[in-house]
């Protein structure tokens, strides 16, 4: 790789390192090591941050960027959520309903493929919202058990939004799926 190939893809190599940073988090939270996993949740954060803000403002976006960058931000909260719930610093419930949520999108987005129906996945405001959420409640419950701070009631308020929130932005990606599928002629 040259120069050039290499500045020019400075936002994936980022996003890059922010996918290797899902299996430390990971370790972090098994270890029960809360400040360093934070820490490097806080630093994801930054990163993609960093990564979006260099793709747009320096004309570096690629089409391997706009399906790793989501990819690396829902490996990383998966995997915090369902280490989390392991722990039992979140309820079972919640990282199921996380990563049901994300499971059934990727189903859907194969299916249509198979069918030769290919759907373009666009966020929706409900699914900002839920990312949102979802990033509240991961920094909230790392954050709370880095500093021995006790979390209750506060975090189950956060964890009834992300509920919320999953199932309604679950909801418009099914109904929106659904369209798309049942129109007659959806070939490009």
């Amino acid at each position: 790789m040259n120069f050039s190939q290499l500045t020019n893809n400075i936002p994936n190599l980022i996003t890059l390192a922010r996918m290797l940073m899902t299996p430390v988090a990971v370790l972090m939270i098994v270890s029960e090591r809360y400040l360093p996993a934070f820490l490097i949740f806080l630093l994801a954060g930054v990163s993609d941050a960093v990564d979006g803000f260099i793709a747009r403002n320096f004309n570096l976006r690629t089409e391997l960027g706009a399906y790793l960058d989501p990819l690396a931000d829902k490996a990383l909260l998966n995997s915090i959520y369902v280490s989390l719930a392991i722990y039992a610093a979140l309820p079972a419930w919640v990282a199921i309903a996380v990563v049901s949520r994300d499971v059934m999108i990727v189903v859907a987005v194969m299916v249509s493929w198979l069918l030769d129906k290919p759907v373009e996945i666009r966020p929706v405001w409900e699914s900002k919202l839920n990312t949102a959420a979802q990033i509240g409640l991961a920094g909230f419950a790392l954050g709370t058990r880095a500093y021995g701070v006790d979390p209750h009631p506060a975090q189950t308020y956060l964890e009834w939004t992300v509920a919320a929130t999953t199932v309604a932005s679950g909801g418009v990606y099914v109904a929106h799926w659904l369209d798309h599928m049942t129109r007659q002629d959806n070939r490009r």
